[in-house]
């Protein structure tokens, strides 16, 4: 089996461009023409594709957390109407859905319960993710895969032996497994990069990515460097915006950069096979004075 898949037109996996997403989540913070915007801006850095998040508030958040109370740029209001306040509704997925194909990036969501996952069938998207928070609700995973889509699932929070259950319960086929560390930043001790290196051992006939949290991007592209095959990256128009993710995020500019180191790092790989290059030549009638030895 080839470690591959493929997503919309692209193809992901050992021997291809990185598939790099720009994670817009909720940074948007609720507002339609700031998605616009970030979109855009995505596009232009050289994303293959944008992420949103997608949850049935009153399912996803727990019970004891509804009615807490907290300051928001909507005021004084509790965590469950907060969590109404980021939520897209049809008209402005249509509206998502609309300038993503006028841009030619691809677009899908984190689907948080099985509500979302039904709500988001009416839109063609190449993708579903799964975030780490909920790797081990087995029912979303099942469920999703009814859907036939592919599938991308982040393994944050998570012990190798939750993992191992996590995939026995959706199957291997059509996945795309991401390694990650959620700590919103990521300190660079505890992104632990090596990682990508296990799961693609654990896990050979799959794409094995990374989704990273930490502040700057070199690390994104040792992780190309070390097999990934997709990076995730949240994304945002400034990081002084409101918003919990916005620290861990990426603003345009850096993404642009991220975008060229990943490319160069893929560049820069070659075959493992040792060569003399043609460019080398000069070099080597003009400093080498002994040719061979004995």
């Amino acid at each position: 089996m080839t470690r591959e898949i493929k997503l919309g037109n692209k193809v992901v996996g050992d021997g291809h461009p990185a598939y790099v997403i720009a994670e817009i989540g909720i940074n948007h913070n609720g507002d339609l023409d700031v998605a616009r915007q970030m979109i855009r801006a995505a596009a232009h850095a050289g994303a293959d594709a944008v992420k949103f998040q997608k949850r049935t508030p009153e399912v996803c958040t727990p019970p004891e957390q509804q009615k807490q109370m907290r300051e928001t740029p909507w005021g004084y209001i509790s965590y469950l109407d907060y969590r109404y306040k980021v939520e897209f509704d049809k008209e402005a997925y249509t509206e998502i859905d609309k300038l993503s194909r006028e841009l030619g990036i691809d677009w899908f969501v984190s689907v948080w319960d099985e509500q979302s996952v039904d709500f988001m069938e009416q839109f063609d998207t190449p993708a579903y993710k799964i975030p780490s928070a909920s790797m081990t609700d087995h029912n979303l995973l099942r469920h999703v895969r009814k859907t036939g889509r592919p599938l991308i699932v982040s393994t944050g929070m998570s012990t190798m032996d939750q993992i191992h259950r996590a995939m026995d319960a959706v199957g291997l086929e059509n996945l795309i497994i991401m390694h990650t560390t959620s700590a919103y930043p990521c300190d660079p001790d505890e992104l632990n990069l090596k990682m990508v290196e296990t799961l693609r051992r654990e896990f050979p006939n799959n794409p094995i990515g990374y989704s990273g949290h930490e502040v700057g991007l070199v690390p994104s592209a040792v992780a190309v460097a070390l097999g990934a095959t997709s990076v995730e990256r949240h994304f945002t128009l400034d990081r002084a915006m409101w918003g919990s993710d916005q620290a861990a995020s990426v603003e345009p500019g850096g993404f642009e950069k991220l975008v060229k180191y990943i490319r160069v790092t893929e560049q820069a790989m070659g075959d493992g096979v040792k060569k003399v290059y043609e460019s080398e030549m000069s070099s080597l009638k003009k400093l080498r004075r002994v040719k061979d030895s004995e």
